[in-house]
């Protein structure tokens, strides 16, 4: 008695829930029509403002939001940067940006940059020197990322910056090791000098050539090391000749100088006792 009611039961209850089930999709049908209903309707007011407006007033609206977005990524963008030495303060027509350049914790050179916002963006005026390719950078990055262009340029003048301070180091502080002047472009980016490894002592002097090719760094990518007058090298010069080039390869050049001024110290040292 009990199963035969059970299996009356069950086609009830199938029957109800598949009519929930009916009703619930009549029910979303309803709203999805809806919806559709008030899109169009928000669609068919957007056209007719917009066919209202002037295509001028247009333009200026799109203009002016335009404009609006590239305040708020410069000052985003020099926020993000105020560690690394790029700073700026706002102006009437844009942004003074100060790029203040260091090497090894030495606060060097700052260069500034004058930012008028508007489309295109464009700088007016510059500290950046000319050998810079300050130009080529702002065709390219300038109006289409601005965190880019601005990267960019620290890199240059940064690297810049500490090639210059090597070889003012080089030039007042190790002397007494060239024995002729130090030759230098303006871009700091080909030195040759010809030096001593004992400025005291009766070493040969050699001649160094560093290229820095890559305009970003501050240590050479092409080094070259030859003894003045000599021809053929035994393995003993050859391998020193071979060491020195490394070492202008890997440390700035003051600290090349400075391990060759401990080693005579510690040469003298040697004689004394």
């Amino acid at each position: 008695m009990h199963r035969s009611r059970k299996k009356l039961e069950e086609p009830q209850t199938v029957q109800a829930e598949e009519s929930a089930l009916v009703t619930e999709i009549q029910k979303l049908r309803r709203l999805r029509d809806k919806l559709r209903a008030e899109v169009k309707r928000r669609q068919a007011g957007v056209k007719a403002s917009t066919a209202n407006v002037e295509p001028d007033q247009t333009w200026e609206i799109t203009e002016q939001e335009v404009l609006e977005r590239k305040w708020e990524n410069l000052k985003a963008v020099l926020q993000a940067y105020r560690f690394t030495g790029l700073s700026g303060k706002l102006t009437s027509r844009g942004v003074c940006v100060c790029i203040s350049t260091a090497f090894e914790g030495n606060l060097l050179d700052s260069y500034f940059m004058d930012l008028i916002v508007q489309k295109p963006l464009r700088i007016h005026r510059h500290s950046v020197p000319v050998f810079i390719p300050l130009e080529e950078l702002s065709a390219k990055y300038l109006e289409t990322n601005i965190q880019h262009f601005l990267f960019t340029l620290c890199e240059y003048l940064n690297a810049y910056s500490g090639r210059k301070y090597q070889a003012d180091r080089l030039q007042s502080d190790f002397a007494a090791f060239l024995a002729g002047p130090l030759q230098r472009n303006s871009l700091c980016n080909l030195l040759s000098f010809t030096y001593k490894v004992e400025p005291r002592g009766q070493s040969f002097p050699l001649c160094a050539r560093l290229l820095y090719k890559d305009l970003t760094r501050t240590l050479p990518t092409d080094v070259t090391v030859t003894y003045q007058g000599m021809d053929a090298l035994s393995t003993s010069w050859e391998e020193q000749r071979a060491s020195q080039e490394n070492l202008f390869r890997t440390k700035p050049l003051h600290h090349v100088f400075t391990s060759f001024a401990r080693k005579g110290e510690m040469l003298d040292m040697s004689l004394v006792s």
